[in-house]
């Protein structure tokens, strides 16, 4: 008999793949999952509809360009600029942004031609309480750089972006080190274009609502400085749902579309498949009674000592929707994952750190992580379903890319004593380290970080490992935002 199951959820031997797809047409027009093929693929797993507040967020920022009127004449940009030109193009590529990202651009019709302007620009902006400002400086001279600082200094994340010909470093060294604000001085537009990512996901992040599913009682909280909102629910809340609702066609539904898509099955039964789609869809129905954007929970805690499935699988197809699900209950986890989300477009893989002294490096270790890691609208990488490490429940354990670039993050809240901190890495991946006959959580996948020698003492947990270089793209959100990085 399999550990924690009864005899007659049991097979005597593990189940493959093949297995599942055989058995599917054993019966004309049925499948194991109960149901014509046909059918049941066609239901797939629906879109989980987003319900929070965050989706109901339109980000809004005030933008203006920068410049003297008249002539450019001797003094930079000089005039072989095209200041007009350039207004235009860069007035169609904010606008491209800001739709792509569904936010609201309101972009000052004229540019700001003295620092009369800009003061009153400023005040409107600290009126209207914007999400974040944006000043384009078409000029060097006289009022450009005076209007950046205003921005800088207003209270309101502001980023500067400072096309090739409009700064000196003497412009930019006084204001280098300002935090709540960014300074972007490049002909490459990707730069500004990130900035407004992070206005937009700062507002997004201000917005989240996350569901808490721990303890006894109901309450809500405020993460400091990033602003997530913890809405507190017992954790009764998901015992109870998942006790009163039954097996369903869409459960059977969500555990052929995963069985479908995975390379092989090692261990996990029929039964623990559909009983992972069973806690994705008590999870589903929880984050729509309570309004939610994201979920987390005392999943060991709560479900540990029952014979409830784990939400190893379900928090695996939450991350690769763009639902935020941290494990474990674990709050700086939450804003690590909604960060990665919002900025990067992808999902992150929750871990548990293990040196590895031979490699130097770190093997992050868990038992729930997405599959598709190059972002929401890639593909998946190939995943295998087996067991949790406990050799109960399934999840989805895909194939890291050796060589891939990566960076990990880990969110600190902060305490009385310390800001909210931003532990920052990058590296690459190594290896996919097999479990067994390693110990530990089956997936584990073993990362070299850049510069990083000393493993044994690399700081943090639950850190989440996400594909892509983004170490320097953290780093400015930190200044943008006033939070702490620590780079390692």
């Amino acid at each position: 008999m399999c550990p924690n199951r009864c005899a007659a959820n049991c097979h005597a031997h593990p189940v493959t793949r093949r297995d599942f797809l055989r058995a599917s047409t054993i019966v004309a027009g049925s499948t194991l999952f109960g149901g014509s093929l046909a059918e049941t693929f066609a239901m797939g797993a629906p879109a989980f509809a987003p319900c929070g507040p965050a989706s109901k967020c339109v980000p809004a920022i005030k933008i203006a360009f920068v410049r003297r009127q008249g002539e450019y004449g001797m003094r930079w940009p000089g005039q072989v600029y095209d200041g007009e030109a350039a207004r235009k193009l860069y007035t169609g590529r904010i606008q491209e942004t800001a739709a792509a990202l569904k936010m609201k651009a309101d972009i000052r019709p004229a540019p700001l031609h003295n620092l009369a302007e800009s003061e009153a620009w400023i005040a409107e902006a600290k009126a209207a309480k914007p999400d974040g400002v944006m000043l384009v400086l078409l000029d060097r001279q006289e009022h450009a750089w005076p209007t950046a600082a205003l921005a800088m200094d207003s209270g309101i994340p502001a980023v500067i972006y400072s096309p090739v010909g409009s700064a000196f470093t003497s412009n930019t060294a006084p204001l280098a080190q300002k935090t709540g604000s960014i300074i972007y001085a490049t002909d490459d537009f990707s730069q500004p274009v990130y900035g407004m990512k992070m206005l937009y996901a700062g507002a997004k992040m201000r917005a989240t609502r996350v569901v808490v599913i721990r303890g006894n009682d109901r309450r809500d909280v405020v993460m400091p400085d990033l602003g997530i909102q913890l809405h507190y629910v017992p954790a009764s809340t998901f015992v109870d749902l998942y006790k009163s609702i039954g097996e369903t066609p869409e459960m059977r539904a969500i555990a052929a579309q995963v069985v479908r898509r995975a390379k092989k099955i090692v261990g996990a039964t029929r039964q623990d498949i559909i009983n992972g789609a069973h806690s994705y869809v008590v999870a589903r129905k929880i984050m729509e009674q309570e309004q939610a954007d994201g979920i987390t929970m005392d999943c060991l805690g709560a479900l540990g000592p029952t014979k409830m499935s784990l939400p190893c699988l379900a928090w695996s197809r939450m991350n690769d929707d763009g639902i935020p699900a941290a494990c474990e209950a674990d709050i700086g986890a939450v804003g690590s994952h909604i960060t990665v989300q919002y900025l990067f477009d992808r999902p992150g893989f929750q871990q548990d750190p293990v040196p590895e002294t031979a490699h130097k490096a770190i093997i992050g270790a868990h038992c729930s992580c997405p599959t598709k890691l190059n972002g929401f609208d890639k593909p998946p990488e190939p995943y295998v379903l087996r067991h949790h490490h406990a050799e109960r429940d399934a999840t989805a354990h895909p194939a890291w890319r050796i060589g891939h670039p990566m960076t990990s993050l880990c969110v600190q809240s902060a305490r009385k004593d310390k800001p909210t901190t931003l532990i920052i890495s990058s590296g690459r991946v190594l290896e996919n380290v097999q479990v067994p006959p390693a110990g530990g959580c089956v997936i584990s996948v073993m990362v070299k970080f850049d510069g990083v020698e000393d493993v044994l003492t690399y700081p943090g947990f639950h850190q989440v490992f996400f594909y892509g270089s983004f170490r320097q793209q953290l780093v400015d959100f930190c200044r943008l935002f006033k939070l702490t990085p620590q780079v390692v």
